[in-house]
C-alpha cells in the first residue's frame, strides 16, 4: 500500500524530471527540500525502489533516479482524486477504434482463477475467457489518456502453486451495453493506440465482429 510520504517523494522526483527519464538526485539536497534527515530520505528511496516505484543507478557523478510506470500510475490516481474534489468529472468518454487480432496478453488473465475471482468482485462480472483487441483512432489516444486519470481498478498479483502471478489494472467500460473493462497487464507490450478489452460475453460473437469493424468504447467517469 503506497503511503502519503511515498507519494510526496514520487511527486518530488517527477517535478525534478524523473517522469521523463533518469534525473541526478542528491540525497542531501532532497533531504533539505523535504525537511527530512538524509538517513530518512535514503531509507525512503530504498523502499520505493524495492516496491518498484522508482529505479536507481549510481554513476561516477552521483545517483540517478527515474519514476517507473508503477510510480507514475500512483501519481495519476492521486491526481484523479484531486480532480474529483475540485472539478466536475461526471460524464462519459468515448474511445473508438477498429477490431484487430492482438497479442492476447489479457487472455492470460481471464484463464486463471486468482484473477477471475478478482474480476467478479471488483468489476461485477465474470469475464468470457478471451479478449477483444482494438487499434484506436489518433484522437481516441488522447481520450484514453484522459480516461486513465479516472477509476482504475487494481488487480493484485498473488502466489499460487509455487508460482508468482503479476498485477494488472482495469478501466471499467461498456461496449454496446455489455459490461467490459480495458485491461493493462503490469508489464504490457502494447503501444498507446492499442487496447485490450475483457467482457462478460464473447463480443466478436454477440456483435458479429470481424477484424476491421468499428467499435465504440464508453468509459464512464465519476
Amino acid at each position: 500500500m503506497i503511503t502519503a510520504e511515498d507519494l510526496l517523494f514520487l511527486k518530488k522526483m517527477g517535478l525534478m524530471g524523473g517522469l521523463n527519464g533518469q534525473v541526478l538526485v542528491s540525497s542531501q539536497k532532497l533531504a533539505e527540500s523535504l525537511k527530512m534527515s538524509p538517513m530518512t530520505v535514503s531509507r525512503r528511496l530504498s523502499s520505493l525502489e524495492k516496491e518498484n516505484y522508482i529505479v536507481r543507478s549510481v554513476r561516477p557523478d552521483g545517483q540517478y533516479v527515474a519514476v517507473t510506470r508503477l510510480g507514475e500510475d500512483a501519481l495519476k490516481r492521486e491526481y484523479a482524486d484531486y480532480k474529483k474534489l475540485f472539478e466536475d468529472n461526471s460524464g462519459t468518454l468515448l474511445i473508438e477504434g477498429e477490431v484487430i487480432s492482438g497479442l492476447g496478453e489479457g487472455r492470460y488473465y481471464v484463464s486463471i482463477p486468482g484473477y477471475v475471482d478478482q474480476f467478479r468482485k471488483k468489476l461485477g462480472f465474470g469475464p468470457y475467457p478471451g479478449t477483444l483487441n482494438l487499434k484506436i483512432d489518433p484522437f481516441s489516444v488522447s481520450v484514453r489518456k484522459r480516461a486513465e486519470l479516472h477509476s482504475w481498478v487494481d488487480i493484485e498479483g498473488f502466489q499460487a502453486d509455487d508460482r508468482t502471478f503479476g498485477s494488472a489494472k482495469c478501466l471499467p467500460c461498456r461496449i454496446n451495453g455489455y459490461k467490459c473493462a480495458i485491461i493493462v497487464p503490469g508489464r504490457s507490450h502494447y503501444p498507446d493506440d492499442v487496447i485490450e478489452v475483457i467482457s462478460e460475453v464473447k463480443l466478436r460473437e454477440k456483435m458479429n465482429l470481424e477484424d476491421g469493424n468499428r467499435v465504440k468504447v464508453e468509459v464512464c467517469i465519476r
